[in-house]
C-alpha cells in the first residue's frame, strides 16, 4: 500500500498520506486510479486502450476500450517465487503440491483438449467440482481460450445445479465422481448422470476422481486423459469486457441470477484488492475456506495473479475437530488464512486456543467475511489466535466478486468494525430518499462504477433484469441491499440485509445486531429474527434459536435471551416470542433466509417464497411451513 501511494498518488511521495485522502482521490479520479493499478500490476496487453474510463455511466461504464487481455495469462506468467503454485490438502491431513511449470503444463494440455472438443471463444464450460487442483486447472484452461467458466459445489443437488447451468447452455460439463466431507465420502455418479441429462447443449462430459457414468447421450471421458498431454501454452488476447466466468446470486426467490464478469474487470479489481487490501505478496501462502459455489473461490484462485501460492482445502472446517483450519495453517505455513465470521465464532464458542496449541510463525493475516464479525469474536482472534496478526474483515458480494469495504494494512483495527472503504469503491450510505446519511445507518450504495461490476446477466437480452436488480431503487446508483454505518474515524459496520431490517418507532436496526447479541450466549448456536407483520395488529418480532446439545429453551433461558437483547440494544427490539427450531434455513453460501421465512409465516406458498434448490438444507423450511399453519389457525406462535 505505502509503495503504491508513494508511486502513484499525487502528493503522496512522502509516504505519509492519510488513507481517507487516497480513497477520495481513487473515487474522484477513477481513470487515473485504475490506470495506476494497471501500471502497478504490470498488465499485459497487445493493444493500446483509448482511455482508462471512456464512460462512467451506470450501468454501462466503458473501461479500457481497445485493450486486449487474458486473465489466465496473468495467473500463469512466470514469477521468481520459489514456492509451488498450488498446495492441496484434505481432511485426512494429506497434501500435495503443484509447481508453476507443472500447472502451466496441465492448463496447456486441458485447453488443447477442450479445443479438440469444439470449445471456442464464448462457449460455456460448466463445472460440478470440489475445491481441488483440477478445478483451478479447468478455470484457467477455459479462460486461456476465451471460454466462459461456471462452477457449482458438489453438495448442490440436481435441481440447484440445473437451475444454474440450464440458463447458460454449456458445451462441456466437468464433474466429480465423488467428494468427501466431514469424514464421509459421497458418490455423485448418479447425480452427474441426471445433471448431464438435463443439459441438452452438452457435447461432452469430463469426470474427475473416478469412473465416468454410463448411459450418457454424449461422450464421457476421464480428466486424466485431458491433463496428460504435452501441448504449447497459448492465450487468446481478448477485449477487456470479454466474459470470463458466470457466478450466481443466492437465488432465494426465483431462478438464481447468472452474473457475468469480464477478463479485464476481474483482473484489475483483484490486482487491487489482493495487493492493496489483503497485502498479498509473491511467495505468500494464501488460503480462504470456501467451495467452488461461492465467489470466494474465484477470489482465492486470483492469488495466482499475485505470484502467491494458493492453498486449497476440500472438506469441513470443523472436522475432525474445530482446530482443523489452524492445523492446516501450521502444517502449510500459511501467511494469510481467510474464513467466515461464523467459523471464527464457532472456534471461540468451542474453546479453541490456537495460540497455545499451534505454531503459527508465518501467519500475519486472518480474513473474515460472509456475515458481520462481532466484537467478541474479533477480540478472541487477538487473544486466542495470535496477538500480532492483522484481522481483515471484508464485505462485498458475488455481484462484483470483491469487497466494497475491507481492510488496510496501514490502518488500525477496531473490534466489530471494518477498517475502511476499499480504494476505487465509491461506497456511501443513503436514506430512503436517496440522500447521503451522516452519522447513522443507511442503504449501502455505490455511486461510481467499478471495473468488476457485472457485464450483464446471462439471458437478460434487454438488460431490464440487471437494471431492476441493482439500479431500480436509486437510478444511476448501485443499491447493494445491505445496511451500512460509517463512523467518525472512517471505519464502518454492516448491519445486515436492508430488506430484513427491524423497524420500531421509526428507528431501524439490522438483524445482525440481534444475532450478535443472542449468539454471544453460550447456549445459542444460531438464530433467525423475523419481524412479522399481521393484519389488524402491531408487528411481532419472532426470534428463532438453535441451541447447542444438552440445552433446552426453558423459561430461564428465554428470559435471559430477551434480557440480553434488551440490554445490548434497546427494549424496543426485545423479541415478542423466542422459539426453538431444529435449524436455520440458509443458502449454500451461509446467508440466512429472513425474508423467505417471513413470507411463509405471512401465508405465502413455500415454492413461491423460496427457491429450495438454493438452500443448503431444504428440509429446514418445513418447520416454518407447519408454524405458518398454526399461525393461520390461532394467530399465535
Amino acid at each position: 500500500m505505502t509503495k503504491f501511494i508513494s508511486a502513484y498518488y499525487p502528493g503522496g511521495q512522502s509516504g505519509d498520506a492519510a488513507y481517507a485522502d487516497v480513497w477520495r482521490w481513487s473515487v474522484g479520479s477513477l481513470g487515473a486510479f485504475w490506470e495506476a493499478v494497471w501500471r502497478a500490476g504490470g498488465v499485459i496487453s497487445d493493444s493500446v486502450y483509448s482511455a482508462p474510463l471512456k464512460s462512467a455511466q451506470m450501468p454501462g461504464a466503458v473501461w479500457f476500450e481497445g485493450a486486449r487481455v487474458n486473465y489466465a495469462e496473468h495467473a500463469l506468467r512466470p514469477n521468481t517465487s520459489s514456492g509451488p503454485a498450488i498446495v492441496y490438502a484434505d481432511e485426512g491431513g494429506a497434501s500435495r503440491e503443484i509447481g508453476w511449470a507443472d500447472l502451466r503444463g496441465q492448463v496447456a494440455s486441458v485447453a488443447a483438449a477442450l479445443r479438440d472438443l469444439g470449445v471456442a471463444k464464448g462457449d460455456r464450460i460448466a463445472a460440478y467440482v470440489p475445491n481441488v487442483p483440477e478445478s483451478v486447472v479447468g478455470l484457467l484452461a477455459s479462460a486461456s481460450i476465451g471460454a466462459v467458466w461456471s462452477s457449482c459445489s458438489p453438495d448442490f443437488g440436481v435441481p440447484g445445479v440445473r437451475d444454474r447451468f440450464s440458463q447458460i447452455a454449456p458445451k462441456v460439463l466437468i464433474a466429480c465422481a465423488r467428494y468427501s466431507y466431514a469424514g464421509k465420502e459421497f458418490d455423485r455418479i448418479e447425480t452427474v448422470r441426471e445433471i448431464a441429462a438435463s443439459l441438452p447443449t452438452l457435447k461432452a462430459v469430463v469426470v474427475t476422481g473416478g469412473e465416468a457414468p454410463s448411459g450418457l447421450t454424449v461422450p464421457a471421458m476421464l480428466w486424466d486423459d485431458l491433463a496428460g498431454r504435452r501441448e504449447r501454452l497459448e492465450f487468446a488476447r481478448l477485449p477487456f469486457d470479454h466474459p470470463l466466468w458466470i457466478l450466481y446470486s443466492s437465488g432465494t426467490t426465483g431462478l438464481p441470477k447468472p452474473i457475468v464478469h469480464g477478463h479485464g474487470g476481474v483482473l484489475l479489481e483483484h490486482l487491487k484488492v489482493l495487493s492493496l487490501h489483503n497485502d498479498l505478496r509473491a511467495g505468500d501462502r494464501f488460503f480462504w475456506f470456501t467451495t467452488t459455489g461461492w465467489m470466494m473461490w474465484n477470489y482465492l484462485v486470483s492469488g495466482l495473479i499475485m505470484g502467491s501460492t494458493v492453498v486449497l482445502y476440500d472438506g469441513s472446517a470443523l472436522h475432525p475437530d474445530a482446530s482443523s483450519l489452524w492445523t492446516l495453517a501450521e502444517r502449510e505455513d500459511l501467511d494469510f488464512l481467510g474464513t467466515s465470521a461464523a467459523h471464527l465464532g464457532a472456534c471461540m464458542k468451542k474453546g479453541v486456543e490456537p495460540r497455545d496449541t499451534h505454531t503459527l510463525r508465518r501467519l500475519r493475516g486472518v480474513g473474515s467475511t460472509g456475515s458481520p464479525l462481532t466484537p467478541d469474536v474479533a477480540r478472541w482472534v487477538y487473544s486466542s489466535v495470535k496477538h500480532d496478526l492483522w484481522l481483515d474483515s471484508i464485505s462485498g458480494g458475488t455481484d462484483v466478486c470483491t469487497a466494497f469495504v475491507g481492510g488496510s494494512p496501514t490502518l488500525p483495527v477496531y473490534a466489530g468494525e471494518i477498517q475502511c472503504r476499499c480504494l476505487g469503491a465509491a461506497v456511501d450510505a443513503f436514506d430512503e430518499e436517496g440522500r447521503p446519511v451522516a452519522g447513522g445507518v443507511g442503504e449501502l450504495v455505490i455511486t461510481e462504477p467499478m471495473p468488476s461490476m457485472p457485464l450483464f446477466l446471462w439471458g437478460d437480452r434487454t438488460g431490464e433484469r440487471y437494471r431492476e436488480s441493482y439500479f431500480g431503487v436509486f437510478p444511476g446508483v448501485w443499491r447493494h441491499g445491505d445496511w451500512i454505518e460509517f463512523t467518525d474515524r472512517g471505519t464502518c459496520v454492516i448491519h445486515g440485509r436492508s430488506d430484513a431490517t427491524i423497524k420500531r418507532s421509526g428507528v431501524r436496526i439490522g438483524t445482525s445486531e440481534i444475532y450478535r447479541s443472542v449468539e454471544s450466549l453460550p447456549e445459542v448456536a444460531d438464530s433467525l429474527a423475523v419481524d412479522l407483520e399481521r393484519p389488524g395488529g402491531p408487528p411481532r418480532l419472532l426470534l428463532f434459536v438453535v441451541l447447542y446439545r444438552r440445552n433446552s429453551l426453558d423459561l430461564d433461558l428465554t428470559a435471559r435471551i430477551k434480557s440480553k437483547v434488551r440490554g445490548d440494544l434497546s427494549p424496543r427490539y426485545t423479541p415478542d416470542e423466542v422459539v426453538e427450531v431444529p435449524s436455520v434455513p440458509k443458502t449454500h453460501n451461509g446467508k440466512k433466509l429472513e425474508i423467505p421465512v417471513k413470507r411463509i409465516l405471512m401465508g405465502a406458498d413455500r415454492e413461491k417464497a423460496a427457491n429450495t434448490a438454493s438452500l443448503s438444507d431444504p428440509a429446514s423450511l418445513q418447520y416454518f411451513v407447519e408454524l405458518a399453519r398454526r399461525l393461520g389457525a390461532s394467530g399465535k406462535v
